[in-house]
């Protein structure tokens, strides 16, 4: 009698278990299990000349960058705006690299013509893992370029929010 109550117990302790396995696992969604989950992050950035590099002295140029991340598909798609730079932006970019540093670059867009000392653009970009990795981690910038700062006469470090 007594072994069969040690089968019996040792049978019971088994089936709680699994139970318990189970509803542990069918409770959880796929965020919870860090599992294909797909998370939107808020991209914010505000740009001035002095966080170029070299800081640039021409013009009192501003600007920002606003949009978002989805960590599933890999895209950011965001709108940038300035107001008060020298000229018409030529070209403008994404880079990764940290506050103060050059860094190297994700993408670049070329405004074409028509465009003045204040407006705003918007695109989309997917990045890969390195990129998504420098992005989340406050390591991405974007610059716009006009004739009289070739290497940049706005910059603003982005900031990546979970929402």
């Amino acid at each position: 009698m007594k072994n069969l109550m040690n089968v019996f117990t040792k049978k019971s302790f088994l089936a709680t278990i699994a139970v318990a396995t189970a509803m542990f696992f069918t409770s959880c969604t796929k965020e919870d299990a860090g599992i294909g989950a797909s998370v939107t992050f808020s991209l914010n950035s505000t740009a001035s000349g002095s966080q170029t590099v070299p800081a640039s002295s021409n013009g009192n140029g501003q600007g920002t960058l606003t949009g978002t991340y989805n960590s599933e598909t890999k895209v950011a798609t965001y709108t940038t705006t300035w107001s008060n730079l020298s000229g018409a932006p030529i070209n403008g970019a994404l880079f990764a690299g940290a506050v103060g540093q050059i860094g190297t670059s994700i993408t670049t867009w070329s405004f074409g013509s028509g465009l003045t000392g204040s407006g705003s653009y918007s695109t989309s970009t997917t990045l890969n893992a390195e990129q998504e990795a420098q992005l989340l981690a406050g390591n991405a910038y974007f610059i716009l370029t006009t004739s009289a700062n070739v290497t940049g006469e706005i910059r603003g470090q982005i900031t990546a929010t979970r929402q």
